[in-house]
């Protein structure tokens, strides 16, 4: 009996400690466990570099090739979000484009490398074993960079939400659009992956948080999750894929429910010093973009009466030194602040260089001119006020003229306190005032946040093959379309495309664009990734408005761009592949690009 009182109470005494381990396991529960996401990023960058030995083994003719390259990609994509967020320069040198690097320090010229360029060797197979050795290793040696980050840099609310936000970006701009995996196209099926990962690192991390606060909320951002990847299940086939549903009907919700999900669990608010508006709930709203990030420094956040200042300045031909030309010379709001010419002329009556682009959207890019010699907006507008082709004066020379207008000092005194002896405030109030003509409110904008239900098939066609089969979207990034590359936005992209003297397609251009500033023929005729939104608006087209129509443009790269029609052009940024588009795509595209134009897009910023 005392036997038997004994081993009650020791059992007794187990079944309490085990409850009390229980309890006090869920009182734990209060904050996020960081460490298991971040251990997951780490298992995941260690098993892709894993995998890279393996393949270095297998060798680029190896039947196992494929398949092991697939693996390691997979596990890079579930570390990616982490990764490529602590160090954006080797996440993007990784997993970007397969294109010679130019260092501008010491002027050498890097080897393609990283998972697009070991993807082109495996699946295009022009590539000896030992080169491919190089850009396995080299790719690897990228990684174990990485690796060392996720290692030293722990995991916290801050870091965790924008690494995610970016990866959502990732999947609309990168992975979807053949960006990511322009040979294989496993984008789409990693995409899977990416929802997948967003899943478990959510689960692990913060869903207690949700569940106890907004619970309903918790059931529906897994149950989107859940819907999307059934969506991709049903069809991963590029060419067919439906972004265009797959965006407004999956990822959308997805993303209202991610900034509810940040909101709900009140661990970090979102900043103002990265590209994107933490609470706009998709990537298609009017304010998606946080314009601070893009703005130089010494002209944030600009007042009314700073932005009033600039408008006036902007359409004064006493800017100019003969006082006969004022910005809105050449960009004339009627016209989406382009000009409709094939180039403008001088102030002597001689034509430009260059065809003028809209300045809608212009303060979402990191390069300025064609050429891209200006890094800023205000560089650019300095620019034109000192070119002996153009304004050919400086801010002491126009300062009396523009005050002969009376109205100036009372408008200078409410935006700056006065006009000041350099008249810096002169570039600055143009450049605040260009930053507000910004347009993101289009047929498509309305349509893919679902605000309207109005896209005809053919224009949902045209989007899908802008977003797929026609690869616009790999240089025309959305929802942007133009050329800043996401989702860090620190750069703008150049290209070499080839662009014709003239529209008979007989001849190349003799431009040789942003080959100015280092002489080197990795740069020649190569020219910044303008904007395709209110296109329909802006022709002639190119930068040097050879085409007259989108048809003209659109038959361009259907061809190849100038290394299609046979241009010497070694360093070609474009496939040189014909599309193969059919009559009926091209048309469907031009449908799609027609529907980028801001409605009342001449009289709003007028």
């Amino acid at each position: 009996m005392r036997i038997s009182n004994k081993i009650i109470g020791v059992v007794c005494l187990f079944l309490l400690s085990i409850a009390c381990k229980k309890q006090e396991k869920y009182v734990e529960k209060t904050t996020p466990d960081w460490k298991v996401v971040q251990d997951f990023y780490l298992e995941n960058i260690v098993k892709s570099i894993s995998d890279l030995d393996e393949l270095k083994e297998e060798g680029v003719k190896g039947k196992k090739a494929k398949t092991i390259f697939k693996n390691a990609r997979a596990s890079f994509k579930k570390a990616e979000p982490y990764a490529a967020y602590l160090n954006p320069s080797v996440g993007h040198r990784a997993n970007g484009p397969a294109l010679p690097v130019y260092k501008e320090d010491n002027g050498k010229i890097l080897k393609p490398v990283g998972f697009q360029k070991i993807e082109e060797s495996i699946y295009e197979g022009e590539v000896s074993n030992v080169d491919f050795i190089r850009e396995v290793d080299i790719t690897k040696g990228l990684l174990l960079n990485l690796k060392k980050n996720i290692e030293k840099r722990a995991l916290n609310p801050q870091r965790f939400f924008i690494a995610t936000h970016q990866q959502l970006f990732r999947i609309i701009s990168l992975a979807i659009s053949g960006f990511d995996t322009p040979v294989s196209h496993l984008g789409i099926e990693e995409t899977t992956i990416s929802l997948e990962s967003l899943r478990f690192v959510y689960q692990e991390s913060i869903q207690f948080l949700i569940q106890k606060k907004n619970p309903e909320l918790d059931k529906e951002f897994i149950s989107n999750i859940d819907k999307s990847i059934r969506f991709i299940d049903k069809n991963t086939d590029f060419e067919t894929f439906d972004r265009y549903t797959f965006i407004r009907d999956y990822i959308n919700p997805i993303t209202r429910n991610w900034v509810k999900i940040r909101q709900e669990s009140a661990l970090w608010d979102g900043v103002d010093t990265h590209p994107f508006n933490f609470d706009a709930p998709t990537f298609f709203e009017k304010n998606s973009f946080n314009l601070t990030y893009f703005t130089p420094a010494v002209n944030r956040n600009p007042t009314d009466k700073q932005i009033l200042l600039g408008q006036k300045l902007f359409f004064d031909p006493n800017l100019s030194k003969k006082g006969k030309m004022s910005c809105a010379t050449c960009h004339i709001p009627e016209k989406a602040y382009a000009d409709g010419m094939v180039t403008n002329f001088s102030n002597t009556g001689e034509p430009l260089l260059r065809n003028t682009p809209t300045l809608i959207n212009t303060a979402f890019q990191q390069s300025f001119f064609w050429d891209g010699r200006s890094e800023t907006l205000l560089d650019q507008i300095s620019s034109v006020f000192i070119n002996d082709q153009e304004f050919d004066s400086t801010v002491h020379q126009f300062s009396d003229a523009i005050l002969k207008d009376t109205t100036y000092i009372k408008l200078f005194k409410e935006a700056y306190g006065g006009i000041s002896t350099k008249n810096i405030e002169v570039i600055k109030a143009i450049s605040s005032y260009i930053s507000t003509l910004n347009g993101f409110d289009s047929k498509f904008d309305k349509n893919i946040r679902g605000e309207e239900s109005t896209f005809t098939d053919e224009e949902k066609l045209g989007f899908n093959l802008f977003m797929g089969k026609a690869l616009c979207a790999t240089c025309h990034f959305v929802p942007l379309t133009n050329g800043t590359v996401p989702p860090f936005f620190t750069e703008t992209e150049k290209e070499v495309i080839g662009v014709p003297e003239t529209a008979k397609n007989k001849m190349i251009d003799n431009d040789l664009g942003f080959y100015w500033k280092f002489e080197e023929e990795l740069h020649r005729g190569m020219f910044k990734t303008p904007t395709i939104r209110n296109a329909d608006l802006t022709a002639p087209y190119m930068h040097n408005g050879v085409y007259n129509t989108l048809e003209e443009v659109m038959e361009f790269y259907n061809l190849g761009g100038g290394g299609g029609m046979g241009f010497d052009l070694p360093h070609q940024t474009l496939p040189f592949d014909e599309l193969n588009l059919t009559d009926k795509e091209l048309k469907a595209i031009i449908a799609y690009v027609k529907t980028l134009t801001d409605e009342n897009v001449t009289t709003n910023y007028n």
